[in-house]
């Protein structure tokens, strides 16, 4: 049986350990650590090494940073997956064959944000025929301050759209402050019920 759950947070809310935590009680040492980062300097360099080193050695890590659904879709039916994150995995897509340190961009976002939601519903349609448990760590950035630069105010547009869509299909939503989860899709849930109107 499929599991999908969603783990949101800000920067430094404790958003992957817990994942981990999850993916660690389901799977044990048997996890597919699925990292999107894509290592562009010196400080990148230092995160992910960080991160390598806070996870089980016995975890298989595959580094991929835009074709997910395929991966997913060569993994043993019922395998523990932890994807880390889906925000790199949107910047990635948004970005792709574009300059680092652009503000303008030669790109259409429709078109993009087509391309990303294509790829996030084919992460969904695999967990759901494999048979996986996918944990999906992204960034909740739509409670800080509105980036000054268009491209900024794209991204977080699109990862706030983004998060609802995985959020829509999740069997378990996720948001942690200062390293504490809070599951909070069974209450959006008890809530939304009580302002839906019945034709």
């Amino acid at each position: 049986m499929s599991r999908l759950i969603l783990v949101l947070g800000g920067a430094r809310s404790g958003k992957s350990s817990f994942a981990e935590e999850i993916v660690a009680k389901l799977g044990g040492l048997d996890v597919t650590y699925l990292a999107t980062s894509e290592v562009r300097d010196q400080e990148m360099k230092q995160r992910v090494q960080l991160h390598r080193c806070s996870r089980p050695r016995e975890w298989t890590t595959i580094e991929e940073p835009k074709s997910i659904g395929e991966v997913l879709a060569n993994l043993k039916q019922g395998a523990v997956v932890l994807l880390d994150c889906l925000t790199l995995l949107i910047s990635n897509l948004l970005l792709e064959e574009q300059e680092l340190g652009e503000d303008e961009y030669d790109f259409s976002e429709k078109d993009k944000e087509e391309v990303i939601v294509e790829e996030i519903e084919k992460i969904i349609a695999e967990v759901r025929k494999r048979n996986l448990t996918l944990v999906i760590v992204s960034n909740e950035v739509g409670q800080g301050l509105v980036p000054p630069y268009k491209l900024g105010r794209v991204y977080r547009d699109i990862v706030g759209r983004a998060n609802q869509l995985v959020a829509s299909e999740a069997d378990e939503v996720y948001i942690t402050y200062v390293g504490l989860p809070i599951e909070i899709k069974e209450l959006g849930m008890k809530v939304k019920e009580q302002f839906t109107i019945e034709n």
